[in-house]
């Protein structure tokens, strides 16, 4: 009976962790999206760790870039668009230790009336209790 209660206080400990998780990847979510909202590469970035993967359109993936460099990239791509929306899609912890979030951006070339819209794929990494923004994927819809 009693390794019975010990299993299930570490499935409420367990669950209640997992939950935690969740809710930091949510605001990890909501954090880039209003980042990328305001072309604010560099907060965008800033949850970067050592080396951030970026795929831009039309270009193959990085190797692991500085946060400096990964502003500098993204920065250089979003010139020239005018944000209408950004919305968070889905932000799922997959396995242990990694998230996956998926933001939709809808924008128009500035001087043009056409909206386009791309979706944002962000890789995550935890690191002790925050996530670490470990990939940037746009890609075209």
């Amino acid at each position: 009976m009693r390794w019975l209660m010990a299993f299930g206080v570490l499935l409420v400990l367990g669950g209640s962790q997992a939950g935690a998780q969740e809710q930091a990847l949510s605001e990890a979510a909501d954090m880039a999206r209003t980042a990328l909202e305001s072309h604010d590469t560099e907060a965008l970035m800033a949850a970067a760790g050592d080396g951030v993967r970026i795929q831009l359109p039309g270009a193959e993936p990085s190797a692991p870039v500085s946060q400096a460099q990964g502003a500098a990239l993204v920065s250089q791509y979003l010139a020239g668009a005018d944000e209408v929306a950004i919305t968070v899609r889905a932000a799922r912890v997959v396995s242990a230790g990694r998230g996956y979030v998926e933001l939709v951006r809808e924008y128009r070339v500035s001087g043009t009336t056409e909206t386009r819209r791309q979706s944002v794929l962000l890789g995550y990494r935890l690191a002790g209790d925050q996530w670490v923004l470990s990939e940037l994927r746009i890609t075209r819809n």
